[in-house]
């Protein structure tokens, strides 16, 4: 009878996640193009067609290369390359991105929803004006067939200040670019804008009655319906 140690049981290797295959040859694709930083990606459709797949799937290949700012993606141009980076690096970033996930919504609901509530209780009129602005902003984003991220971000920017509260917006500062990501990931969900605007809205009725359990109560809605992303799963 041999005393060897038996042999470990090999594991099912995990599948990659399609936008992670399709991740790979973009970045392909830009560097046999030899595309450099400014140059701009051929057209969704053109590309979706070249690669035999949606414009849906592409979509979410084309959102996970802009949260690592390897491309921007700019309403009525097209995706534009900011850097050239390497598959590794890219997909090893995305990894670490989709681990951190539940982080950062635990940060945003920690902060948020307080701040909401403190926005109630202190707003002036000029932070209401700031408010509306900002949901006017993500409104014309919208109705032009964009996203509406910069209106997005606005309006988060706007509660902050409205809450007067130094502190509490240096720690929203301090996540801020990571709050980015989850943000282009949401808003490139299929009627995830319009959902966002309208949940905002919630939150600036509730701030504008200065009722701090509401605006709380909102803004917690708010978290958990942005925070519901298909892209990394």
């Amino acid at each position: 009878m041999s005393d060897a140690a038996s042999p470990q049981p090999l594991g099912r290797l995990a599948r990659p996640r399609l936008y992670e295959q399709l991740v790979e040859q973009l970045l392909g694709y830009i560097e046999s193009a030899r595309l450099q930083p400014g140059d701009l990606l051929p057209a969704e459709r053109d590309l979706a067609e070249r690669l035999g797949v949606s414009r849906a799937t592409l979509a979410q290949a084309l959102v996970a290369l802009e949260v690592l700012g390897v491309i921007d993606v700019q309403h009525g141009t097209g995706a534009v390359l900011r850097h050239r980076a390497s598959v590794a690096s890219v997909i090893k970033g995305l990894r670490e991105h989709r681990s951190r996930l539940p982080d950062i919504v635990e940060a945003r609901s920690t902060l948020e929803v307080k701040l909401a509530a403190l926005a109630a209780e202190r707003r002036t009129e000029t932070d209401l004006a700031a408010i509306d602005a900002a949901l006017a902003a993500m409104q014309a984003e919208i109705d032009d067939g964009d996203r509406g991220a910069h209106g997005d971000e606005l309006f988060h920017q706007a509660v902050t200040a409205a809450a007067h509260s130094p502190v509490m917006a240096q720690l929203m500062a301090f996540i801020g670019e990571m709050v980015l990501e989850t943000r282009l990931e949401s808003l490139a969900q299929p009627g995830r804008p319009e959902q966002s605007l309208a949940s905002h809205r919630g939150i600036a009725d509730a701030i504008r009655a200065q009722d701090a359990a509401a605006a709380a109560a909102a803004m917690q809605r708010h978290i958990e319906l942005v925070s519901d992303v298909a892209l990394l799963k």
